[in-house]
């Protein structure tokens, strides 16, 4: 009878322990996993840190009752909601009426600009005219220019036209909305118009056989299947306008008519009276619609801005 060969399973046991993690490793925590995966803890730990220290002063200033910044050097070392209320019962300052402004500003020009962007980027996306591409480049072009040289020609504008047309002239929220749309076009048309391409030919055609108009294309087809670019857009939009001050300042001159950050600016542009601890709790309110709108978008983003950035 043949000897069997008693060695061949520990053979196997020592073959198949070759290459697991930590088995071959005198110290499995040391240089390598430094090397893999140790720095990308220390990295994430910081940035983390960087991000939410700022926010925690301020949530701290917002709640500690002295009202200035130095009393706050210490985080939440005492805790009240006077500054809250201050800043929701002062008939100076009309912060709710600043809140309505801004939300309704903001949401009416990013849904303008959603709609402006994606009806210039089908366009260009899918019909073909003379000046197309030399149009694409213009509006990017014009971008690389900042805003604040337009300034003086806009309240000129602004001016003139509330001569003629008071709704729509310098200190209306009318007015702010159709300056902002104005640079609507640009690099929101240009991401969209990458997303675009992405969308098949093919549909518009099928779509074409069974009668369909380019209106219905577009409004039926095209802008469910680009949804992710729209809402993109559209949060960019809104933070953007949410947080502008100098456009705003110098179009709205009104109290009643001014939106967060123009208001927000009163409490500590004075020199001897500002209120550092009201500033910081209308800041924290006024975050708040942004982040509910960034988590409600949030799965559409990283899909918009990855497709969006391939031109076709």
């Amino acid at each position: 009878m043949a000897a069997v060969d008693t060695t061949l399973p520990s053979r196997r046991r020592q073959k198949a322990t070759v290459g697991l993690p930590g088995q071959n490793d005198v110290h499995p925590h040391g240089l390598r996993w430094w090397r893999e995966l140790g720095w990308r803890h220390v990295v994430t730990w910081g940035a983390l840190a960087f991000a939410f220290i700022p926010i925690l002063y301020v949530v701290s200033s917002s709640l500690n009752p002295t009202g200035s910044l130095t009393g706050s050097n210490h985080l939440f070392s005492a805790v009240s909601f006077d500054n809250y209320v201050d800043l929701l019962t002062d008939p100076v300052h009309p912060y709710a009426r600043w809140f309505w402004n801004t939300l309704m500003i903001a949401t009416v020009t990013a849904l303008g600009t959603v709609m402006i962007g994606a009806a210039a980027a089908y366009a260009f996306s899918r019909f073909r005219f003379r000046g197309r591409r030399g149009g694409l480049l213009s509006l990017l072009l014009v971008q690389m220019f900042p805003q604040m040289l337009a300034y003086v020609a806009i309240f000129l504008l602004l001016v003139t036209l509330k001569d003629v047309f008071p709704a729509i002239g310098l200190g209306t929220r009318l007015g702010l909305i159709l300056v902002y749309l104005g640079g609507a076009l640009g690099v929101n048309t240009y991401l969209m118009y990458g997303f675009f391409n992405t969308v098949p030919r093919e549909l518009d055609e099928a779509a074409k056989i069974d009668g369909a108009s380019h209106a219905q294309i577009f409004f039926t087809i095209i802008l469910r299947l680009v949804a992710p670019i729209l809402a993109v857009v559209g949060l960019l939009s809104f933070v953007g306008v949410f947080s502008d001050f100098l456009i705003a300042s110098v179009v709205l001159v009104d109290p009643n008519s001014q939106t967060l950050p123009v208001g927000l600016y009163q409490f500590v542009s004075q020199r001897f009276s500002e209120y550092w601890g009201v500033f910081a709790a209308g800041a924290v309110l006024a975050a708040i619609p942004v982040v509910l709108l960034f988590q409600f978008l949030q799965r559409y983003i990283v899909s918009g801005l990855t497709a969006g950035s391939v031109k076709g």
